[in-house]
């Protein structure tokens, strides 16, 4: 490996199983020490556990890496201050923060259950929000102090947040907001030295065995596992480090060897009456604007 990460110090939240394990141990392997941050919770948010952050310090360890273990509810201010302060503690830095935690409560609108939206909007966006919010803080102390950092921010939407995907308002809700938060970010923290992008990557994992069942089993031995979590994480341990100097504010799609800059909202067809419209004079002019714009990208699983 070439060290990239060498004597940065990274949290990875949700890193106990499937895509923040893969960070967790690609960012080792470049030479990052870093903060297992797992509550160990079922996929549907139930439970916990101190088993799986454990397991995968003990994995870095093993390989002759640094890492620590944190159970703080990211999704709490307690437990995000925590987090932040687990790294200060065990390395004294902090210098990336990959924000990954997160489960799936799926419905159909008609059937989604308003605990099920706040559990989802509370772990994916909340659980975004306060990691960065006390990250954030502390970072700017530095650069106040006269030590600016080179930091980095990685948050994890979902093209369920980019397109949409039905039987999942409650994450598409959830996902999209992220990438909102992070255009906000990284338009605020760059004075400090921050950067902040996002990916949304498709991988096996437990949150989309369901959702994917059948369609992204492991090949055979030898062949290319293109659903590979750990397919996604070069691209983080990138964004992570100080090659990404410069890029921030962006949204990739990650999957198998495919990377994908995703290009968002920005003005298309537009008509100025220079006056107000009737009703059905606004309802021409739409029609007129969206027969010469760009159809949009279908929502998953959509007929």
């Amino acid at each position: 490996m070439s060290g990239m990460c060498s004597e940065r110090v990274v949290v990875v939240t949700g890193a106990g199983r499937g895509l923040g394990r893969a960070h967790a141990l690609a960012f080792a392997a470049e030479g990052a020490r870093v903060v297992v941050n797992d509550l160990g919770v079922g996929p549907d948010g139930a439970g916990s556990a101190a088993g799986p952050a454990q397991q995968v310090v003990e994995e870095i360890r093993a390989l002759g890496g640094q890492a620590v273990a944190d159970g703080g509810d990211i999704a709490t201010t307690s437990g995000a201050a925590s987090v932040v302060a687990t790294a200060l503690d065990a390395f004294g830095r902090l210098d990336t923060l990959v924000n990954n935690a997160g489960f799936l409560r799926d419905r159909m609108l008609v059937n989604l259950e308003e605990d099920d939206w706040d559990a989802v909007i509370r772990v994916h966006l909340k659980g975004h929000f306060l990691p960065l919010k006390h990250a954030a803080a502390h970072w700017r102390a530095e650069d106040r102090a006269g030590r600016t950092p080179r930091a980095r921010v990685i948050n994890t939407s979902s093209g369920a947040g980019l397109l949409g995907s039905v039987g999942q308002g409650n994450y598409a809700a959830a996902k999209a907001g992220i990438v909102g938060l992070t255009l906000v970010a990284a338009a605020e923290l760059g004075r400090y030295g921050v950067q902040v992008n996002a990916i949304a990557p498709a991988a096996r994992t437990r949150m989309t065995e369901r959702i994917f069942a059948g369609s992204m089993a492991a090949p055979g031995e030898g062949a290319f596992d293109g659903m590979a979590p750990e397919n996604v994480s070069p691209l983080v341990v990138w964004l992570g480090s100080t090659a990404c100097a410069g890029v921030t504010g962006r949204v990739f799609e990650a999957e198998a060897g495919r990377i994908t800059v995703m290009e968002g909202w920005r003005p298309g067809p537009t008509a100025d009456a220079g006056t107000r419209r009737t009703p059905s004079e606004a309802g021409a002019a739409a029609l007129g604007l969206l027969a010469g714009s760009e159809p949009p990208g279908a929502v998953y699983g959509a007929r």
